[in-house]
């Protein structure tokens, strides 16, 4: 079992971390989604040709992430979305793989977080856990040179 640490007290296993700019971390989250890129297609019908549209790529679209964990007592994750008001930052997501020790980290341009919602609570289960859920906007996946 992990010591408690002030901030860091987890009750849920989690395997991202939101960290900033200076190694600050302001969340462990058990959830992540929006790991994604896609390009718009534009189709060409060709004059003439009635057999196929040309397709082509357009802009590269990148949705936001969403990642959701249990309940911790931080508060760095609130203060981090109250910064939104006042300015973007660049955060980077790593992927832990407990098991191996073996890490992969995402980066993201201009990522700022856009929603947060939480907790939620269902007493209707076995036991009660609370979670909350983090939205960040980004403006691109930093891709590998």
């Amino acid at each position: 079992m992990y010591g408690k640490m002030r901030g860091e007290e987890l009750f849920t296993n989690d395997i991202f971390k939101i960290e900033l700019p200076g190694s600050v971390t302001v969340g462990h989250f058990s959830h992540c989604s929006g790991l994604e890129m896609s390009f718009e297609i534009f189709e060409y019908a060709e004059g003439g040709n009635n057999e196929f549209a040309h397709k082509l790529p357009g802009r590269l679209i990148h949705p936001n992430l969403l990642l959701s964990r249990g309940l911790t007592d931080s508060d760095a994750l609130l203060k981090w979305f109250a910064q939104t008001k006042t300015k973007a930052q660049t955060g980077d997501i790593t992927l832990t793989v407990r098991s191996d020790d073996n890490t992969r980290t995402f980066a993201f341009h201009d990522a700022f977080p856009v929603r947060w919602t939480g907790p939620s609570f269902d007493a209707n289960g076995a036991a009660v856990f609370g979670t909350e859920t983090l939205e960040i906007a980004h403006s691109g996946l930093v891709l590998p040179t």
